[in-house]
This record gives C-alpha cells, structure tokens and sequence, in this order.
C-alpha cells in the first residue's frame, strides 16, 4: 500500500509541476498587459510602461518569469498584481469566499444525492424512480443563471414580502400535503391498499401541521422547542440504529438512545451558557459531544455491539447536537429580521455590510447570503450524483456476490451496505474527486450574479488585466485540488478494491 502511495504521489507532483509550466505560458500570453497604459498622456506613459514592467518582469522571457513566479511560490510569495497589490492576501479573501460559499453546497449534493440515487436504485422502477429521474434531469437542463435569477426574485425579493404577513394559502397548504404524501408513499414496497394508507396519512399530517404553523405566525418568529428536538432526537436514535444493527432492542439501539437523551438534558443545561457564545466554544461542545457518545457506545455496546454502538452513538450525538444549534438560532430569527428591515434573506454579497450583532446574529446573517447560491448550486450538481450512484448501485446488484449473500440468508440491510454499496462507490469516487477539486476554483456564473467576490472572480480579473499572477494563484488552488483529491481518490480505490493496489 505504501508503494502505491508514493507511486501515485510522484506521478502527482509531476503532472503539477508541468501543468504550472503549461498554464504560466498561456497566461503570460493573454495579451499586452500596457495596452491601457499606452493610451495615458505622454508626459506620464513612459514612467507607468516602466513601473509596470519592472513590477511584471516584462523585460525578461516568458520562461525565465516562470522560474521567477516558482521560487517566489516554493517561498510562500506569490508576488503582486500589475498594480502592486499583493496577490497573497487577495488569493487568501477569494479562497475564503469561495470555501464558504461552494463547501457547504458540495458537501449536501454529495450526501443527498448519493443518498436519491441509492434509494431510487433499490426501488427502480417505481414511481420513486421516476420523479426522481424526471426532477434530476430537469434540474440538471436549466441553465445556472436563470436558477440563480430566479431564486433571487422568488426566494429573497418575494419570499422576504411574505414575511412581513407570513401565512399559507389553502392551495398551498393543499400542494405541499399531496406532495409530501406522495412521497412517503412511495419510499414503501408493499401493497397499493398501505400505500393509499401512507399517502392519507402523510397528507394529512402535513395539512395539519402547516395549517397550525400558519396561524400561529410561526414563520415570523420561529423556534423547535424540547418536545420536537426529543422525537428528532429519538427518531435519528432508532434511524442510526437500524442502518448498523437492524431493527430491534439491542446494545446498539441502547447506547443511541441514552446519547438522545443526554443531548435533550444538555438542551436545558446548557441554556445560559448559549446566550452569545463563540465558535471555540461551539467546537469544545463538539468534540466533548463526540467523547461522551463514544464513551457510552464502548461501554454500552460491549465486546459484541461496540463495533455498531460507538459510530451510532456519535452519530445521534452530533445529529441531536446540530437541532438544538438549529433551534438556538432559530429563536433569534425575529430580532435578527428586524435588524436588517425585514430582509433575512440576501441578494448580493456575503454579508450585510458593517453588522454588529450576536453570534446567533451573525450566523443567520451569513446564512441567509448562503442560502440562494447553495440552493443553485445544489439543483444543479444534484443531477450528476444522483444519476451515477443510481446507475452504480443497479450495476452492482446484478452481481454473483450480491446473489450469493442473499443466497446465503444474510439481511438485506447487510447486503447492500456491506456488499453493495461499498462496491458501488467506486466509480462515485471519480465523480467526488473531481467536484471536489473543480469547485475550489470558484462558481464563477454563480458569484457573479449574487455579488461574491471569490476565486472566480480572481481568475477573470487576472484575464481581463492579462495578469498572470492572480490567473495562478487561482490555478495554484484549483490544480492542487484537482490533483490532491485525484490522488485521494486513487488510495480509496485501493481500500474499496484491493485489486487496484496489488496490480
């Protein structure tokens, strides 16, 4: 393994190096980069020509500039623009917008989207499979503009309106009940009588309880509260449960439900101490939540279940964590609305200028700049991982394996997560690698109609200035990416695969 390793490192740093080289020369040959200093008045156009080609090295070949910008990297300089701005921190502030506003998109369109097209796959053919079919397809045909286009209108412009008198229509109410029952129905393989069941139900809980949160102005003034926060907390226990361990009463869904109902206590205990804290805070919180729960799938689990116990235990630990943040914040939503006039949601930038405010404040105030470009960004890449993880998924439950451990009695629960899925990621792994390291160079369609200024916007204002300098402080990030999770991808091919790393 260690072999593979270092072969794949190797061919890794090579490919980056020449790719540099290649890139350099392109953008050094963008243009003339004194084309405007040409046009400045006689008595100060030869000083500028000067100043700017002493800054550029335009007096030196394109190579010898290369071998320049390479020494000043392999330092930690990046040198400056054609202005003198240092490229150092204007690389730092657009890799940071660019982090913030694409991670958390890559992130959800991973996990959903695997998570659809698992799903659709073991229910192919059903009416499951083809609306999710037909919504990832029309979400991936629309062009990244329009979305974003319209979601400024409809869901800031229109939707901060709304706000002002927050209640549902009938109609609406209406839709969003058959919706949510055809959904539920579908996600079950049984008989058409219980599925007519799960749709009346489904709708009818759904109806119900927009109806109530519409006339009680819930939109406005917002918040969960410990009777919701303990049923999600219970429901993650026995969910997490269930996917390791199956069904049943058993360490495992022991240990997850004591992790449940220590985050419903912690709720209450730890009121006072969640008025304004900071993200050091919130982190310790997070890694004694992980330690706790680790603890008690251990102990609880025992020699037989603590290989299940200790992964559910966490995972219902930070899950239960993560809604009593959501209802936090939540309950500083109407003071936060007010703030900002009325507009929680944002049109452009990422942030409200010059807002001072809690941290619940200002954690709304950046989600509500988030929101929009994540959404676009999430209908649009949601397509690719919906689709490649439904078609591996399909593939892989036609093999002679998967047969014969059905053959063998074994649960179907195992057989897909322990047999089929973990085959199944494989060819998903490219699609990861790849996202992954291409969206840390910037949305730029994306920043460009909501306002961020980030790493897309470095790279098209290098070529429009014909600066190399920022063009490769944005293919310094984006090539490192692209080759480091390629080579991440290559070593995870080799665990999934062991074939991959003995051959």
């Amino acid at each position: 393994m260690l072999a593979f390793i270092t072969r794949r490192l190797v061919t890794s740093v090579l490919i980056f190096f020449s790719a540099t080289f290649v890139v350099y020369i392109m953008a050094a040959n963008l243009g003339d980069p004194l084309a405007d200093l040409r046009e400045l008045p006689p008595q100060d156009r030869e000083a500028a020509i000067a100043d700017r080609t002493e800054r550029m090295n335009l007096d030196k070949p394109v190579v010898a500039r290369y071998f320049l910008w390479l020494g000043g990297v392999l330092t930690g300089d990046l040198g400056t623009n054609r202005v003198g701005q240092d490229v150092n921190l204007m690389l730092e502030r657009a890799l940071g917008a660019t982090l913030q506003l694409v991670l958390a998109a890559t992130v959800l369109s991973i996990v959903i989207g695997v998570g659809i097209g698992v799903i659709s796959a073991l229910r192919q053919y059903s009416a499951l499979d083809l609306g999710v079919t037909f919504g990832v397809f029309v979400c991936f045909s629309l062009p990244v503009f329009w979305v974003a286009t319209l979601l400024k209108q409809y869901g800031a412009i229109e939707f901060n309106d709304w706000l002002a008198d927050p209640s549902l229509a009938w109609w609406v109410i209406g839709l969003i009940a058959l919706f949510m029952g055809a959904v539920f129905s579908s996600l079950l393989v049984t008989d058409r009588r219980t599925r007519l069941m799960a749709f009346g139900v489904a709708a009818a809980v759904t109806a119900v309880l927009l109806a109530v949160l519409s006339a009680t102005a819930w939109f406005a003034d917002p918040g969960l509260g410990p009777i919701v926060i303990g049923l999600t907390a219970g429901a993650a226990a026995v969910g997490f449960a269930t996917l390791f361990s199956g069904l049943e009463w058993n360490p495992t869904m022991k240990a997850a439900a004591i992790c449940a109902a220590l985050g419903l206590v912690s709720h209450f205990a730890l009121l006072p101490f969640l008025d304004d804290p900071t993200w050091w805070f919130m982190g310790l919180l997070a890694l004694l939540t992980v330690a706790i729960c680790w603890a008690v799938g251990y102990f609880v689990g025992g020699e037989l279940y603590r290989r299940s116990a200790v992964p559910v235990s966490i995972l219902t630990g930070l899950f239960t964590a993560a809604v009593i943040f959501v209802d936090r914040m939540l309950q500083s939503f109407a003071s936060f609305s007010e703030s900002v006039r009325g507009r929680p949601i944002s049109t452009i930038g990422a942030s409200t200028p010059n807002y001072s405010g809690s941290f619940w404040d200002h954690g709304l105030d950046s989600f509500g700049s988030l929101i929009l470009p994540t959404m676009a960004l999430l209908l649009i890449s949601l397509a690719s991982y919906t689709r490649y993880s439904r078609a591996s998924m399909l593939e892989v439950m036609n093999q002679d394996y998967v047969r014969t451990a059905r053959a063998k009695g074994l649960p179907e629960r195992t057989v897909i997560l322990r047999h089929a899925f973990r085959n199944g990621l494989i060819p998903i792994t490219t699609l990861v690698a790849f996202d992954i390291g291409t969206v840390l160079g910037g949305a730029v369609i994306i920043e460009t109609v909501f306002g961020w200024r980030a790493m897309g916007d470095l790279l098209i204002t290098g070529i429009n200035e014909r600066d190399p300098n920022p063009v490769m402080a944005f293919f310094l990030v984006a090539g490192t990416a692209i080759v480091v999770f390629n080579m991440i991808a290559d070593i995870v091919y080799a665990y999934l695969d062991p074939r991959i790393r003995l051959s």
